[in-house]
């Protein structure tokens, strides 16, 4: 679902609903192309998000909270010095443009009033933000564009701003009901109404145009010739009027999923997918984004740690695909075997320099003849040397290979729990936990400009019963360690997603007796196991739990490893929201 110039209209006016008047408090850059404005209101402090990032671009009042930089963009200080205490005066939107711009009302370098503005432009991969003056100077973009990077529009410090190039398409917020007819009935009649609708008038998504077909027909793919055109235009409007009295509508998976968003009730996906209605479009787009966004930010800033994880990956597969072809012909070893035992029983018909022999196989009780090759230069008993020796290597070849095999494989699914620790990831200082770890772990030779931190104390994920008992959960190996080894006595109980990389869960008994603890605590921290598991979005996982006490690390073994030979399981349907509401907020 693209955020569309309807869902920008919307999004507009709630934002001037809320914001009108309110005072600009905190200015922030959480990310190299996102700025968050915090304003006090009459009824609280309220977020403004703006992100231009090339997947997720974005505007929302929104609730979650980020971890800023220790040193704060330029970008950002550069809205700081002019922004700094403004009042919001108004959003607004050019002719169904995906543009929203907020005016502020601030001073100049001589204390004058003016009013300067933050321009959002969300353009997938071309999305921009950018501060103007009143005379539509740019000030500072948070992306500039340069001539090698556009000949059409540069978006430098000290140009005059223009709107992005438009469009070949019409406005249809200014279209006629004329205009409107006459276009569809001179386009062919077996084109797709949807596509029909994308094509001709700009600002709509195919989400939108799909629902506004369906809604006359029942159906998405109705041609042209299907639908009238004066009811065609009806429901267009309609829908165009919807986005100042939005109804801000989920779409999920049957997964719980998110898969699309909407200002307006969504019918045409039926029963197979889940629909549910938000209280505000700022909270939709909260729900919406946060995993997508989380999981695209951490892609970027950990591409190092992916690159050096998939290059690992692929190294020791290779290695382990070459040492089973190797296992595999030691197989001949036991054929080595019997070459050498049938020269030695044979070895009075033989004579050096034979290049060959017929030997009867007396082992077999039918007494085959085998052909054995033989090497001239040697004599019969030291032919059957040279094989026993064949023989006795490829059987301490195959031991090793084994041995070689079986550390690989554990190597590679060690490198699976990293893999599952990233999408974890939550903050900055989690990522540099990885990369301490992969460090310490005998990766130091493949991180490139690497340098050791001052080992922080982890902060895992605090979540509260229902009972009230304390369970801490780890995001990553090292906070798995810390929990489990550090933190936990002997009488807490320790949970994991059974056979599957994922955290470790301890659920803090306080000296409670762990047949003392209600069903429903076991059941919750059990839970948090299974989402935060490789298996998260599955049903029904197994749930290995223990005591502290009956843990286990093996020498030398890598982080967040251990063994357990007492243990119970739990079946339990990883339910993140319930997880979610267990959770300690900034925990």
């Amino acid at each position: 679902m693209a955020f569309d110039a309807a869902m920008t209209a919307a999004v507009c006016g709630e934002c001037n609903r809320v914001l009108t008047a309110a005072r600009l408090d905190k200015i922030s850059q959480p990310e190299k192309d996102e700025i968050v404005l915090t304003f006090r209101t009459q009824e609280g402090n309220r977020r403004l998000v703006i992100s231009a990032s090339n997947n997720n671009p974005h505007v929302a009042i929104s609730e979650r909270q980020k971890e800023n930089p220790m040193t704060a963009p330029m970008f950002c200080m550069v809205l700081r010095k002019h922004l700094s205490s403004a009042r919001f005066l108004r959003a607004e939107q050019p002719p169904f443009e995906r543009v929203i711009m907020f005016i502020f009302e601030s001073h100049d370098d001589m204390g004058f009033a003016c009013e300067k503005t933050i321009v959002c432009e969300i353009m997938g991969k071309y999305s921009n933000i950018m501060l103007i003056d009143g005379n539509q100077k740019i000030i500072a973009p948070i992306k500039t564009v340069d001539f090698s990077q556009s000949q059409k529009r540069q978006v430098l410090p000290g140009m005059q701003y223009e709107l992005p190039p438009a469009q070949d398409k019409l406005d249809p917020t200014t279209e006629t009901e004329a205009g409107f007819v006459l276009r569809m009935k001179s386009a062919s009649d077996d084109m797709r109404a949807e596509k029909w609708l994308v094509a001709n008038y700009m600002g709509i998504s195919p989400l939108l145009a799909r629902e506004i077909v369906y809604t006359l027909c029942a159906r998405t793919d109705a041609p042209l010739s299907a639908l009238s055109a004066t009811l065609f235009w009806r429901s267009l409007c309609a829908f165009l009027e919807k986005t100042s009295n939005p109804t801000p509508t989920l779409v999920k998976d049957e997964n719980g999923k998110p898969v699309a968003f909407a200002y307006y009730p969504i019918t045409q996906y039926g029963s197979h997918m889940q629909t549910e209605t938000c209280a505000t479009l700022g909270e939709l787009c909260d729900r919406f984004f946060a995993e997508r966004d989380h999981i695209d930010r951490v892609k970027q800033r950990a591409s190092d740690i992916f690159k050096l994880l998939a290059n690992a990956e692929t190294r020791l597969q290779k290695k382990i695909d070459a040492q089973e072809a190797e296992l595999i012909a030691c197989a001949e070893g036991e054929t080595y075997k019997k070459m050498g035992d049938l020269i030695t029983s044979n070895i009075w018909q033989l004579s050096r320099g034979m290049e060959k022999a017929e030997l009867i196989d007396y082992s077999d009780e039918g007494m085959p003849t085998v052909t054995v090759e033989l090497d001239t230069r040697l004599s019969p008993a030291q032919n059957a040397q040279r094989y026993y020796k064949r023989y006795a290597k490829a059987r301490r070849a195959e031991v090793v290979l084994r041995e070689q095999i079986a550390l690989a494989k554990a190597e590679l699914a060690y490198l699976d729990t990293v893999f599952d620790a990233l999408t974890r990831a939550e903050v900055e200082a989690d990522l540099d936990e990885i990369r301490d770890e992969l460090y310490h772990s005998g990766y130091a030779s493949r991180m490139k400009q690497y340098a050791q931190r001052k080992k922080k104390v982890p902060k895992p994920m605090t979540f509260i019963t229902s009972g009230g008992y304390r369970v801490l959960c780890g995001k990553n190996n090292a906070q798995n360690e810390y929990i489990t080894h550090k933190l936990a006595s002997k009488n807490d109980i320790w949970f994991h997603a059974k056979n599957v990389p994922g955290s470790h869960v301890v659920l803090f008994t306080n000296g409670t007796p762990m047949d003392d603890i209600p069903e429903r605590d076991f059941t919750e921290a059990a839970t948090v196991a299974a989402v935060y598991s490789k298996v998260g979005e599955a049903k029904n996982v197994p749930v290995d739990y223990t005591l502290i006490r009956q843990l286990k690390k093996p020498p030398q073994a890598k982080p967040g490893m251990v063994i357990y030979h007492t243990n119970w399981s739990a079946y339990v349907t990883p339910d993140e929201a319930l997880v979610n509401t267990l959770r300690e907020k900034n925990a």
